[in-house]
């Protein structure tokens, strides 16, 4: 059973991991066992998914952040979603000495060659946000409850459709977004919403229209906006014709504006064809300004600011031959083994509770979102 804990407790778990840094240290050209001690001014390797999309800038930056506090050195580099490039990217790190990993996979099937390579130099490997899969060698993964972001979302749609508390019956319509399908959180994303949404799908209270209710068929190459925007195109010149969206089951904000732009472009938005509700997640600037604005209808908050806090003293205690905090140690297997892990919680957000969640702590700046 997977443990879930309290944003508050994630905090209170992650703080409590000591940073003990030994005085004597290597030169961020240097490599540094495991378990060795000797790692203060090291160097720790960042590789992360691509700039492209706001949180991982802010990703990179609080893990640099966190590191840099800590007394390490730090290389950050962005493979701008080219597997490849990462690949490379990783390589090059390994050459140069690292004396860890934290890594963010664009593709999380093909790394297991790199992460051998990191393995036979004794360089610890993170897995951040996105289960890097079929390879033995990652250590510990830094996440956030994958599924519980889908249950909110899925149980967004269905009480504002007046589903869960009874007080309309359906049936509504309803089309599924599902994530990148290289990248291992999208199952989870999906099972979640699924957990909520399907109950009421089985009672024709929400309908697909389209039919396409499988995850291998409402998947986002890449998370990508723009691809996401065609098939929403594609979905009501093909299905929406003398019907209304009434919902969107959407994993990320990204996606979420690549919707709404082909929803406007079909006049939803207008007072005689409102805009359907559609999920989000990770509360980027561009979607809480549209969630004010009452387009997008709700994100999911995920404090990136805690989960580098938290990947950063996983970095530090393995280095200092100690065993990271973890949460859950059953879940997240990868095919190669089970992934010791730490799984933060995630928020809902709208337009009602925006200010004291994401401004009010200080994610984003109410200046930002004039």
């Amino acid at each position: 059973m997977r443990i879930r804990t309290s944003a508050l407790t994630a905090i209170a778990a992650a703080a409590s991991l000591a940073l003990t840094l030994s005085a004597c240290g290597q030169d961020s050209e240097g490599g540094s066992e495991k378990g060795k001690g000797d790692t203060k001014g090291s160097t720790v390797g960042i590789a992360m998914p691509t700039k492209s999309s706001e949180r991982w800038i802010f990703d990179g930056a609080n893990v640099e952040k966190n590191l840099k506090a800590a007394g390490y050195k730090t290389k950050l580099v962005y493979g701008e979603d080219d597997p490849d490039t990462q690949v490379s990217q990783i390589e090059n790190m390994i050459t140069q000495g690292v004396s860890a990993l934290i890594v963010a996979a664009i593709d999380n099937k093909s790394l297991d060659n790199v992460l051998q390579q990191a393995a036979d130099a004794d360089i610890p490997v993170i897995s951040y946000d996105r289960l890097i899969l079929g390879s033995k060698n990652v250590d510990y993964y830094a996440s956030f409850d994958n599924e519980k972001v889908g249950e909110l979302q899925g149980g967004y749609i269905v009480e504002k459709l007046g589903l869960k508390d009874g007080s309309k019956k359906g049936p509504f319509n309803v089309e599924l977004f599902a994530g990148s399908n290289d990248d291992n959180n999208t199952k989870y994303f999906f099972q979640g919403a699924m957990n909520v949404l399907q109950p009421y799908i089985d009672k024709k209270q929400l309908v697909v229209k389209s039919g396409q209710t499988q995850l291998n068929q409402v998947t986002t190459l890449r998370w990508d906006g723009g691809t996401a925007q065609k098939r929403m195109d594609d979905l009501l010149t093909s299905t929406y014709s003398k019907a209304r969206v009434d919902a969107v089951l959407s994993p990320y904000d990204g996606i979420s504006i690549g919707i709404l732009s082909a929803l406007k472009s079909d006049d939803y938005g207008s007072k005689s064809k409102p805009l359907p509700i559609v999920t989000g997640q990770d509360a980027e600037v561009a979607s809480v300004k549209s969630i004010i604005a009452g387009e997008q209808t709700q994100t999911v908050y995920k404090d990136t600011r805690q989960l580098a806090d938290v990947a950063s003293k996983m970095v530090d205690a393995v280095l200092n031959d100690k065993k990271p905090e973890t949460n859950d140690t059953k879940t997240y297997d990868n095919g190669a083994k089970v992934v010791p892990a730490f799984l933060l919680d995630p928020v809902n957000v709208d337009k009602a509770n925006y200010k004291e969640v994401v401004v009010d702590s200080g994610y984003i700046k109410e200046s930002d979102l004039k």
